[in-house]
């Protein structure tokens, strides 16, 4: 495989750790970015949605502490998709997590079956 896979996870998030062991326990190289020094820039991440397939809601982290003290549940519907875009760029703990990007794949928070569809190749 040529295109380099990028991990942006969080150390102490049990679902990061689970994905890594599933892409090491798989010899699945990965370049580790940690999301929350280095969250992906809003450009990434539109590429990231984009690629997705999913509602841009989707990658919003809403079982975090973040998105419920500023009350997102209710104000995603209000924002534009430029104002979400801004929001999550502006902090790696919104992200839903992990997040893993290749080329043309992306995979974001962790089901076995949607890794073996998209990383086993």
């Amino acid at each position: 495989m040529s295109d380099t896979i990028t991990f942006y996870g969080y150390d102490r998030c049990s679902t990061c750790r689970k994905a890594k062991k599933w892409l090491n326990d798989h010899g699945i190289a990965f370049k580790d970015v940690p999301i929350v020094e280095q969250p992906p820039s809003r450009a990434e991440l539109k590429e990231i949605w984009k690629k997705s397939g999913l509602e841009l809601k989707k990658l919003f982290n809403t079982s975090g502490k973040k998105y419920r003290e500023l009350n997102l549940k209710d104000k995603l519907k209000e924002m534009t998709e430029e104002e979400q875009l801004d929001m999550l760029a502006s902090d790696g703990m919104l992200l839903k997590r992990p997040i893993v990007v290749a080329d043309d794949r992306v995979t974001i928070g962790f089901k076995e079956a949607d890794f073996e569809k998209n990383w086993l190749k």
